[in-house]
């Protein structure tokens, strides 16, 4: 059969501002409420600032369990260290990708006192039988982050997951996550759309940090700094877009894992019985 790229534009989400951390100003882009319509994901936090004050201040030492995050920075440098020893630099380009498990202390503190902070974080649940697995942690430079070229003026950033032929740095079995940063240049602005391809069972969102594209087939709008969820839309594949001007988008997609989300902070289980243990745990030091 095939491939279908009739996925609609469903929905237009605009990033909540707030703080995090010791006081990092940042954009929310996925909010709690849209944990159940966008599972396997949390959260999706946008930052960019070149005010040192927006995140100078960094997040010092914090724990998580019963989840993975994902930092890919764009602009800037920011340090990682946690209590299993793990140390690494995010610069440019570059990605972080932390699996929580049973628990980790971490901080992630800037390593630069100007110039701009640009990136997004992204939070992807484990699996009940995942959530109290060992810690892990990758460190992945951006030349460890392979690109696909799908046609002239378009570069496909593959950080997770599969597309045009190209394997991204990471890749997660249950979950499946599809993670591409894409890039299309004005040059092509008025040329054929592009399709994108995402699997038939996978939820799905796009993210436009820059420009403007048209999705779907009813070509609706979604500008710069809004969320696009995508409609699931049986049998289809894929969506379509096209750039209205020079435009820089994410495409997150996962397999849900249907399991019920118990959530208190950074600690995300599946009943409140096993939060109220996180807890515990971590206040007695066993993380």
């Amino acid at each position: 059969m095939s491939t279908t790229f009739t996925r609609q534009l469903e929905r237009l989400v605009n990033g909540i501002p707030t703080q995090d951390g010791a006081g990092v100003s940042l954009t929310r882009v996925l909010t709690h409420d849209l944990q159940r319509r966008l599972d396997p994901f949390l959260m999706l936090d946008a930052f960019h600032s070149d005010e040192p004050d927006d995140y100078l201040a960094g997040f010092p030492d914090h724990p998580h369990r019963g989840f993975e995050t994902v930092t890919y920075m764009l602009q800037g440098r920011m340090r990682h260290r946690d209590n299993a020893g793990n140390e690494g630099l995010l610069e440019p380009g570059g990605m972080q990708w932390m699996t929580a498990g049973r628990g980790l202390v971490h901080s992630e503190l800037p390593e630069q006192e100007d110039g701009l902070m640009s990136g997004f974080q992204l939070w992807v649940n484990l699996a009940g039988r995942d959530k109290m697995t060992t810690p892990a942690y990758s460190d992945i430079p951006s030349t460890g982050i392979p690109e696909a070229t799908p046609q002239e003026g378009v570069q496909v950033r593959v950080l997770a997951g599969e597309a045009f032929g190209v394997k991204g740095a990471v890749e997660r079995p249950t979950t499946a996550p599809l993670y591409l940063d894409i890039h299309i240049a004005a040059d092509i602005v008025g040329n054929k759309r592009l399709a994108l391809p995402i699997p038939a069972t996978h939820n799905a969102f796009l993210y436009v940090y820059e420009g403007e594209l048209l999705i779907g087939q009813d070509q609706r709008v979604a500008s710069a700094g809004r969320m696009a969820i995508l409609s699931n839309t049986p049998g289809a594949q894929g969506v379509e877009i096209q750039a209205g001007k020079d435009s820089r988008f994410l495409l997150i997609a996962g397999q849900p894992l249907n399991e019920p989300i118990a959530q208190w902070g950074p600690f995300v289980m599946n009943t409140r019985e096993e939060v109220e243990q996180a807890i515990d745990d971590f206040r007695a030091g066993r993380f």
